[in-house]
C-alpha cells in the first residue's frame, strides 16, 4: 500500500519492461506511482499476440534469457512468475540437409562447446578453438585499449578463432547478443557482455547458461505486474502521450501530455526507447547531448515469423540454430517443447532474424515463403509440409544499434536534475540490448530516486 507519510508523486513514462519494473518497485516501496503508456496496452516490445486463424497466442518475438541475469529475476519474483523460466542446459545446431549436433551450455558439455561444436572439426581445430575461446574471455575481462575501435569479426580474427568454431558458435552467439552481424558489431559491446557473464559465473561458481519462458510473454511479464499495480494502487493511464518533462528551478515538477494537460510529479523516470526520447527532455540542460546519443545509437530491425505447420519438424531441442557458410542464418524455436503446447493439428515454430535490414522491407507473404524455403533446406520432414498460417511480426525499431562506434554513447540513468532518471535498455548497464538491460536500468533508476531526501 501507499506510504501515507510520503506525499511524493512518482511518475513513470513508458509501459515497456523498464517502465513496468520501475513502477512495480516504486510501488513495493510504498510510493504513490502513476504510469503513463502511450498505447492501449502494457509490455512495449515484449508481448503476446493472438492469431485468430488457429486461435493461438504466440509472442511478438521469441525471447531467451541468461541464467546470469539478476535484475530480471528480481522483477519476476516481484510479479510472481519466476517459475515460468526453464534452463535446459543445451540447444542444437543444424546444418543444411538435416545434420544436427547438440550444443551444451553447462557441465562438461560446455567445455566441448568451447572446443568447437562443429562436427567436422578435427582435434587440432578443437584445441585451437579452446585456446581462442579462453583468450576471448581473458581479453573481455582485461580489455585491450583498442577494443572499441574494431568489430567483433576483427576481434575473432585477432585471437585466431578457427572458421568452424565461428560458424558453429561464436558468430551466431555474437549476433544473438547484439542483434548485429559480426562485421558491423562493436567488439567492445560483445566483450562487455562476455565479461559480465564470466564475472557472474565466477561469483556463482557455475557457468552462465541460456533459458526460455515456458509461458507467453504476457503471462510472464505483464499479468503479474497488473496484479501488483492493483494491489498497490498504481495509477495506470493508457493513451497518455507524454510530450515534455517539465523542469523548474532545477527539479522535475511534472509531465506535459499531448492533450495539453500536465501531471504533477515530485520525481520522474523516463523509460522510453531511444527512438522516442525526442522532445521529452527539452528542459534538461544536457538534452542536446542525450538526443544526439539517442540518434547515433539508431535502431536495429528484427523480424519474427510464427510458422504454423501441418506436421512436426522433429527438432532435437527446443532451441536450434541454423548454420550456414559464414554463421547463423536463423534460429528456430519449437513451441511444443518450450510451452508443452498441444499441436492439435498445427505445429508452431518461431523463427527470428536479427539485424533484418533486408527482410524488414519485404511483404509478409515473401517472408513466409522465404522462411519455408529455409526450413526445407534444414529439415527433411519439411519437404512436404504445408503452412496452415504464417504470422509475421516486423519490428523496425526492435532495439538500439550496437555497431562499431556506439559503445560510449549510452547515457547513465542519473541526469543533472536529481529527481529525473532515465531508464531503458539503451541506457548504460552491464548488458547489451536485452531484457536484463532494461530491467537493470529501472533498478538503478529506482534506487537513485529512493535515496533522495524527502
Amino acid at each position: 500500500m501507499v506510504d501515507m507519510n510520503d506525499p511524493r508523486r512518482f511518475v513513470v513514462i513508458g509501459g515497456g519492461l523498464a517502465g513496468l519494473a520501475a513502477a512495480v518497485w516504486l510501488a513495493e516501496a510504498g510510493k504513490q506511482v502513476t504510469l503513463l503508456e502511450r498505447r492501449a496496452r502494457l509490455g512495449g516490445r515484449t508481448q503476446a499476440m493472438h492469431v485468430g486463424e488457429v486461435n493461438d497466442i504466440p509472442d511478438n518475438g521469441q525471447h531467451v534469457v541468461a541464467s546470469g541475469y539478476r535484475s530480471l529475476w528480481r522483477y519476476l519474483d516481484s510479479v510472481g512468475t519466476r517459475q515460468f523460466v526453464e534452463f535446459p542446459g543445451a540447444g542444437s545446431l543444424r546444418w543444411p540437409g538435416g545434420r544436427a549436433v547438440m550444443l551444451y551450455t553447462k557441465g562438461f558439455g560446455a567445455w566441448r562447446t568451447l572446443m568447437g561444436a562443429h562436427p567436422d572439426a578435427g582435434p587440432l581445430e578443437r584445441l585451437r578453438a579452446l585456446r581462442s575461446s579462453l583468450l576471448l574471455v581473458r581479453q573481455a575481462l582485461w580489455q585491450p585499449e583498442d577494443l572499441a575501435d574494431i568489430t567483433t569479426e576483427q576481434w575473432f580474427q585477432r585471437v585466431g578463432m578457427p572458421a568452424k568454431a565461428r560458424e558453429a558458435l561464436w558468430d551466431w552467439l555474437a549476433l544473438g547478443i547484439a542483434a548485429e552481424p559480426v562485421d558491423r558489431e562493436s567488439a567492445k559491446v560483445f566483450a562487455d557482455v562476455l565479461a559480465t557473464g564470466a564475472r557472474i559465473g565466477m561469483q556463482d561458481r557455475v557457468g552462465v547458461t541460456i533459458g526460455y519462458p515456458t509461458v507467453d510473454l504476457d503471462t510472464l511479464f505483464i499479468a503479474g505486474a497488473e496484479k501488483a499495480f492493483e494491489r498497490y494502487g498504481v495509477d495506470v493511464r493508457f493513451r497518455a502521450v507524454a510530450r515534455k518533462i517539465v523542469i523548474a528551478d532545477g527539479r522535475a515538477t511534472g509531465v506535459q501530455l499531448a492533450d495539453g494537460s500536465t501531471i504533477e510529479a515530485d520525481a520522474v523516470i523516463c523509460a522510453v526507447p531511444n527512438s522516442n526520447i525526442g522532445g521529452l527532455l527539452d528542459d534538461l540542460p544536457e538534452h542536446a547531448e542525450i538526443y544526439a546519443a539517442a540518434d547515433k545509437l539508431g535502431v536495429t530491425p528484427i523480424v519474427s515469423t510464427n510458422l504454423y505447420l501441418d506436421r512436426p519438424l522433429k527438432t532435437k531441442s527446443a532451441m536450434e540454430a541454423l548454420i550456414g557458410g559464414t554463421g547463423v542464418i536463423d534460429q528456430v524455436f519449437d513451441r511444443q517443447r518450450m510451452h508443452n503446447r498441444d499441436p492439435d493439428g498445427t505445429w508452431l515454430y518461431c523463427l527470428t532474424t536479427s539485424g533484418a535490414y533486408e527482410q524488414i522491407h519485404k511483404s509478409n507473404e515473401e517472408i513466409v515463403a522465404e522462411q519455408m524455403d529455409l526450413i526445407r533446406r534444414y529439415y527433411p520432414e519439411a519437404a512436404e509440409a504445408k503452412v496452415v498460417t504464417g504470422h509475421v511480426v516486423k519490428m523496425p525499431k526492435a532495439t538500439f544499434s550496437q555497431v562499431l562506434g556506439t559503445d560510449s554513447l549510452r547515457p547513465g540513468q542519473r541526469t543533472s536534475v536529481p529527481n529525473l532518471m532515465l531508464a531503458g535498455d539503451w541506457t548504460r548497464t552491464d548488458w547489451s540490448a536485452t531484457m536484463e538491460s532494461a530491467v537493470q536500468s529501472a533498478e538503478r533508476a529506482v534506487e537513485a530516486l529512493l535515496d533522495l531526501p524527502r
